[in-house]
């Protein structure tokens, strides 16, 4: 399946920088490939948007190439068991985003302005336990469709800075731990064919 094409299924309209980082392609061949896509009428360039998305015969073609990956490498079980434990650490993530960005003052929520470094240390340890327990999710991803494998390295770089002092990192750059997390739940609920909004 297109790399480039399932990107922009799991992260909506964007610019090369992105379509690039979630590939893992340098940006010039990520580039060709999406002028190839577009010339074949399964993405668009918004000039306004300032961004690449698909075209409805795109999201066509990567909904059947996803489905035909999933079918062949027969891991459809499997992959349904490994998504429910996801589905078990994502509120927890989402606790974890609020308390990094928000904290409980006297009693009063208050915007976090990282002033409190014992605060900010106390999450941070929480994020890194999320991240040793997501492994395991997903390496059973991986030994299902190998592409799921990039999530790890991702999410372990995003760790990895925000541990080094750049806290936008965890919940606030576009390569956050959390917008990293976010696009392998897209990806998730696209490869199994779930819409976000089935109830």
């Amino acid at each position: 399946m297109s790399q480039v094409l399932h990107a922009l299924r799991c992260v909506g309209t964007t610019g090369l920088t992105r379509v690039a980082a979630f590939t893992g392609l340098p940006e010039p061949e990520a580039e060709s490939e999406l002028i190839d896509l577009a010339v074949a009428g399964l993405v668009t360039h918004h000039r306004g948007f300032g961004g690449w998305a698909l075209t409805e015969a795109g999201k066509a073609a990567d909904a059947e190439r996803t489905a035909a990956e999933l079918e062949a490498a027969g891991g459809r079980a499997a992959l349904a068991v490994a998504f429910e434990e996801f589905l078990v650490l994502n509120p927890e993530l989402l606790d974890l985003c609020t308390a990094w960005q928000v904290r409980t003052v006297d009693g009063v929520a208050t915007i976090n302005d990282h002033s409190d470094t014992a605060y900010d240390h106390r999450v941070l340890g929480l994020f890194t336990d999320l991240h040793a327990r997501a492994t395991t999710v997903i390496a059973a991803l991986a030994a299902v469709a190998p592409r799921f494998a990039r999530y790890e390295s991702r999410l372990a770089a995003a760790l990895a800075r925000a541990h080094a002092g750049e806290l936008g990192y965890l919940a606030d750059e576009m390569a956050s731990f959390h917008t990293v997390w976010a696009e392998l739940h897209e990806d998730l609920l696209a490869t199994q064919g779930i819409s976000r909004w089935h109830g």
